[in-house]
């Protein structure tokens, strides 16, 4: 970590040196040696960076040297940041020098008033700013020069550690095709266990409630759950199945929450209490009858009074419901009422097995000449130093992944990690070789993980964004490419096995989100101890874990004391990161960030406040502050301007906000504000001034009478925009000439869009949809489309057949257009969806993209599309097929999955769609009865039998049997 750090710091110094000539704000005389010291101490450290911080995990000394260094470079780090902050705020004021004038021009307005001329007060105001900047740059150029003699002396110490020099190259990040991610889902040796488990949860002796999974850190408790939980002879058995993350402490209320969440038929207030009685009267309600499976992962440490109360609520449901419990402890397995006879021991795997799991994954998208480096020799090395840990072999293997030659391999199997005392874990030393093996950059975002509980689910993109805050991804200077560079970590991170339980999703089926192993995070903590803390308080009001040591960089609040602000924390003078996770915090104290004022990362999110203090004007390194979730928010201070580091505010679903405050304009370093679910929040024009901004994800346009708020023509001065746009509220534009000035057309990394024109049910028609709709242009670069609420009677602007890479296109509320687009010659399409256009009685050969004359060439139609959906069509009677003996014309080649919703009067389905390899046909509403009767005539069994490709054809949650006789069967 401190090898990373190092490197930022030098490129601090670099950046400052261009910059302070240019902005004219260079500190004092004599000052400029003690930064050339600075730098020739930094480097000479640097150097041998890589030999101490593998060291550290056994020499007590090495590590106490490497405390030292950090602690000082984190101080470096602060005043480098406020020199360049000086150098940032001195350029805002030349720029708004003009602005600060027109009290000349007001004061020619106004009668003679006792008061100070204009002229005047301006002299002093910039002669009291220049007192200030003086003032300011001394205070600086003192603090460099002592923290330059600390430096000094640490910089001299390293002789005494003998460090071997290394020399690191060019850094490369490892990037490879998604499809290189290896997510082993099948588990491997554990067959006999799943039969035996699989027995228990199907038996219908109703005797068993309870039936743990019991075995060592690293074993694969949780993924053989897993593999259960989604087995089809578990999911046809249920009619429900839960999962709830525990882990430690064991929080009833939260378990109960999470299970009401799966089960509430109805809208039940009792499910918001945080009365534990009242939470359990609501899941005794919904439960009765419910043949439910439970799954409760990670089980530490239940106790009667917690656990008893919730058994008996959960016993409502069917007697042959079952409770599915993971954890390391055969005490806890026993305390909640499981027997010996039905527990489920998993032990070490074999050395076949182990070998298998690490064959698959280091050998994974190779080339078989590859394998030889896996002879008998190598492989007895590798069963010894895995031990029977699934962990741990996967973990070996996506090192080994990386490793070319047999040299390496022999280097990594024989290194001395393997023979550290100091490591308890088994699992810990292969995990050591693979962090190790990561760059100094990627191991601090790995490391930053740690200030996250157990079972965090982590979203990708906040993920990234929060190591930009903390400088980790700014390492080749380069500010433009920092989310690329994020992005890269991050797959990094998942290829070498840090992450697991992927979310994917996206146009690209991208991996969005993930977790981390228990046992990865007692890792990322073990190396982390000194400065990375997760508190709580116990109910006596006494902090658990109480934070005094200034030492401490990043630090989670999971739980306080009667609602109040843990105090303790302000010892933490050097307090880098600081999340609040407890959903109990409705007030902030005014001084609250005063004495906090190195913050990087500061995450609110979810904490029920309704009022943030003007202090927080003074976090000047602050990068990234969520807001997000505290719906009783109602407004940001104006202070919140004066953080002009500022790079990510994230305000989603705060509900109560109305507007933003206009002094957000000089927030010239923002890149990302999100504000989705924000329904009534006015924007400012002043937005448009941002011109870093490169994510904006939803913007409600103002109407011509909301003078001051942000315009759908105002988007055309964010030229940056990445990634998703929501636009609301189109109705309120002006004109097409209005959508035009938004252009679209130029923001090249603009890949999701939404366009909603008005409210949901009820507005009547208009024409001028069309024309707002036909000004807009794209970029052809667009992913995904979806526009709603569209109440003009046309819906296909001709730019959207332009749209050559759209893979996703969504269309719903469209009351009044009756003819489908051409949609079929769309190249890239991959899912399409038609929610409620309800004027729409025929689905003719026009929307595959076939006229009514016979072709002259070769057509294919939707050649990529894989998923259809038809919702809600409510006047929808004929979908129009094609002649068969047509062999110009090739029909949706792709289709894999087709959906059709709630179309009550739809009588068949086209000829076409029996020639292409679908999958899967579901016909679901209780509106579908035509269509399904359909099925059960001459036609629809005919139909049947040609669709012999089609796995399954589901009406209404009932199967229709592959007989041909077109009778249904139960699911």
């Amino acid at each position: 970590m401190a090898e990373a750090l190092v490197s930022v710091l030098l490129e601090q110094l670099a950046s400052i040196t261009r910059h302070q000539i240019e902005e004219e704000v260079r500190l004092v005389v004599g000052v400029d040696q003690e930064v050339e010291n600075l730098k020739g101490h930094l480097q000479a450290v640097q150097g041998v960076l890589q030999d101490a911080e593998e060291r550290q995990v056994k020499e007590a000394n090495v590590k106490n040297w490497l405390c030292n260094l950090k602690d000082v470079s984190y101080q470096i780090n602060d005043i480098l940041d406020e020199w360049n902050t000086a150098i940032l705020k001195n350029h805002m004021e030349k720029q708004e020098k003009e602005g600060e004038n027109n009290d000349l021009v007001l004061a020619k307005r106004n009668k003679v008033r006792f008061s100070i001329p204009s002229f005047l007060r301006n002299i002093l105001i910039c002669f009291g700013q220049i007192g200030d900047r003086i003032i300011m740059r001394h205070d600086i150029a003192k603090r460099i020069k002592e923290i330059n003699e600390r430096l000094t002396s640490i910089a001299i110490l390293r002789n005494d550690y003998n460090f071997q020099s290394t020399v690191r190259g060019t850094e490369q990040v490892e990037r490879s095709k998604t499809t290189s991610f290896v997510d082993v889902s099948t588990i491997i040796g554990r067959d006999e266990e799943k039969n035996k488990i699989l027995s228990m949860l199907k038996s219908e002796s109703g005797h068993q409630l309870v039936i743990p999974i019991v075995g060592m850190g690293g074993l694969g408790k949780t993924a053989f759950a897993q593999s259960v939980y989604h087995d089809q002879n578990v999911t046809t058995h249920f009619h429900q199945r839960i999962w709830v993350c525990v882990s430690d402490p064991f929080e009833e209320i939260k378990i109960a929450q999470a299970i009401i969440e799966k089960v509430l038929k109805q809208s039940d207030p009792r499910k918001d209490s945080d009365k534990f009685q009242t939470l359990l009267e609501c899941i005794s309600d919904n439960i009765v009858g419910i043949k439910f499976l439970l799954v409760l992962d990670d089980v530490w440490n239940p106790t009667d009074p917690k656990w008893g109360p919730l058994k008996a609520a959960l016993q409502k449901g069917d007697a042959n419901s079952r409770i599915l419990v993971t954890t390391r402890k055969d005490m806890v397995a026993i305390m909640m009422g499981a027997t010996k006879d039905h527990m489920i021991n998993l032990n070490k795997l074999s050395d076949r097995h182990c070998l298998d799991l690490f064959h698959r994954i280091a050998f994974f998208d190779k080339d078989k000449d590859e394998s030889k480096l896996f002879d008998e020799g190598i492989k007895n090395k590798i069963a010894k130093k895995v031990d029977g840990l699934p962990l741990a072999a996967k973990t070996l293997a996506s090192l080994m992944r990386y490793k070319k030659t047999r040299k390496e391999w022999v280097a990594v199997l024989e290194s001395k990690m393997w023979e550290l005392e100091e490591v308890e874990q088994q699992v810990f030393k292969s995990l050591l070789l693979s962090y190790y093996d990561l760059t100094p950059a990627v191991r601090q975002c790995l490391l930053f993980c740690a200030v996250f509980p157990k079972d965090y689910k982590f979203d990708r993109n906040e993920l990234i964004e929060c190591w930009m805050s903390q400088e980790y991804l700014s390492m080749k200077g380069d500010k433009e490419k920092e989310r690329m560079i994020g992005q890269q970590y991050f797959d990094n991170l998942v290829m070498r096995s840090f992450f697991q339980d992927f979310v994917k999703g996206g146009v690209n089926d991208d991996i969005i989100g993930c977790k981390m192993h228990d046992i990865v995070h007692d890792f990322v903590q073990f190396l982390t101890k000194n400065e990375c803390f997760i508190m709580e308080v116990v109910e006596s009001g006494k902090e658990k874990n109480m934070v005094v040591d200034n030492k401490v960089r990043h630090l989670n609040i999971m739980s306080t004391y009667n609602d109040s602000f843990p105090i303790s924390i302000y010892n933490c003078k050097g307090l880098r990161i600081l999340v609040i996770s407890t959903s109990k915090l409705p007030s902030l104290p005014s001084d609250s960030f005063s004495k906090l004022k190195s913050i990087r990362t500061l995450k609110l999110n979810g904490n029920s406040i309704t009022e943030v203090p003007e202090s927080i004007g003074g976090l000047v390194h602050l990068r990234y502050l969520d807001l997000s979730e505290n719906e009783e928010l109602k407004e940001l201070p104006d202070s919140v301007g004066n953080l002009f580091n500022l790079e990510t505010l994230r305000l989603i679903w705060c509900l109560g906000l109305g507007e933003l405050p206009v002094s957000l304009r000089k927030l010239v370093n923002l890149k990302h504000l999100y504000i989705l679910g924000c329904r009534d929040l006015k924007v400012p024009k002043e937005i448009g001034r941002l011109r870093n901004l490169q994510i904006l994800d939803y913007l409600k346009i103002g109407g011509e009478d909301d003078e001051g708020i942000f315009k759908l023509g105002d988007l055309g001065n964010l030229e940056q925009l990445h990634g998703s746009l929501y636009i609301a509220n189109l109705k309120s534009a002006k004109d097409g000439s209005e959508a035009k000035n938004a252009e679209l057309v130029n923001k090249k990394n603009l890949l999701h869009l939404t366009l909603q024109f008005g409210n949901f049910f009820g507005d009547p028609e208009r024409a001028e949809d069309e024309e707002i709709l036909n000004g807009f242009q794209v970029h052809t670069n667009l992913e995904s489309l979806s526009i709603g609420n569209y109440q003009s009677t046309t819906l296909c602007p001709s730019w959207m057949m332009s749209c050559h890479n759209l893979r996703r296109l969504v269309f719903a509320y469209v009351p009044f257009c009756g003819v489908l687009a051409p949609l079929g010659k769309l190249p890239s399409l991959e899912y399409l969806k038609i929610h409620r256009m309800e004027s729409v009685k025929k689905v003719g050969v026009e929307f595959l993209g076939i006229t009514g004359e016979t072709p002259q060439t070769l057509i294919n139609s939707f050649p990529k599309l894989k998923t259809l959906k038809f919702e809600m069509m409510d006047e929808w009677e004929e979908w129009e097929g094609v002649e068969e003996e047509d062999s110009k014309i090739t029909i949706m080649p792709s289709l894999l999955y087709l959906e059709i919703d709630n179309c009550p009067w739809l009588k068949a389905l086209p000829n076409f769609l029996w020639k292409i390899p679908l999958q899967e046909l579901s016909i679901e509403g209780r509106d579908c009865s035509i269509l399904g009767q359909w099925f059960e005539t001459r036609c629809g069994t005919e139909w049947v039998k040609k669709a012999s490709q089609v796995q399954n054809i589901k009406i209404n949650g009932k199967f229709v049997k592959k007989d041909g006789v077109g009778m249904l069967e139960e699911d």
